[in-house]
């Protein structure tokens, strides 16, 4: 599919969506928001793609935020519209069946900083900055910054962040736990990579169960949680792949995985 705002390539098992408006430091509009649901709906139809990366065209931004003069003259009912637009945009991400890493290359604000919370993990460069400023502006994250913000740093954390609207370093996001790595920014790309790589490696059916059982077992009683663990652990027995790992590994030589 040809797109506009997005660009989309794939390389030994690994996807890469790249958010390409750097004019307005990848800022997502609209049509921006509708491409990235296209793009993904791609990748999930895709199985060649193992892993996917998603980064922001440029050295400057990730993603800068919402397209602020896209929203300026919204009234209420196409600001719902669009902050639905956003939060079925983030969902999709987040539930994907394929891990996704945000390479965070530059600032990631607003609903930049929420597309990289909707992913698996965060990867940042030096000179990544991530912030929900919407306060400033007025209104406050409507992509899922004050539900899934809280969720991996802490309520109290995030309250401070979306109260005040200021802007942290990689560093920082770094120690409260919101991102996973920090390196600097000739090698952030490479890093993920080699991460993704490692991930696109391993059994298919395995690491998309995995992601599954974790995000629906976040929020649910430690015992249901537990339980449905079970059922999908037992459901890996069904695959080609747990045979395969098995008996390479009984082999000791390296799986060759079919994602079946």
């Amino acid at each position: 599919m040809e797109y506009k705002n997005i660009l989309l390539s794939v390389d030994n098992g690994i996807g890469l969506l790249t958010i390409n408006r750097p004019k307005v430091l990848n800022a997502l509009n609209v049509e921006t928001l509708k491409e990235l649901q296209a793009a993904i709906q791609e990748v999930k139809g895709d199985p060649a793609i193992k892993v996917l990366i998603i980064t922001g065209a440029g050295d400057k931004a990730f993603v800068a935020g919402a397209d602020i003069q896209e929203m300026k003259e919204m009234n209420a009912v196409a600001a719902l519209t669009f902050s639905k637009l956003g939060h079925e945009t983030m969902k999709m991400i987040q539930d994907l069946d394929r891990p996704v890493i945000a390479a965070v290359n530059g600032f990631a604000l607003g609903g930049g900083s929420e597309i990289a919370l909707a992913s698996d993990f965060i990867y940042a460069s030096e000179n990544a900055r991530f912030g929900l400023p919407e306060v400033t502006l007025g209104v406050f994250p409507g992509f899922g910054g004050t539900q899934r913000l809280p969720r991996l740093v802490g309520k109290a954390m995030a309250k401070e962040l979306i109260m005040t609207g200021k802007m942290i370093n990689a560093q920082e996001a770094f120690q409260m736990g919101m991102v996973n790595r920090v390196w600097p920014q000739a090698s952030l790309m490479e890093e993920t990579k080699k991460v993704a790589a490692q991930i696109a490696g391993n059994g298919p059916v395995g690491v998309r169960l995995a992601k599954m059982v974790v995000n629906s077992g976040f929020d649910i009683d430690l015992a249901e949680a537990c339980s449905m663990e079970s059922v999908a652990f037992g459901l890996c027995f069904t695959t080609e792949d747990q045979k395969e790992g098995m008996k390479a590994f009984a082999e000791k030589r390296k799986p060759n995985f079919q994602g079946r």
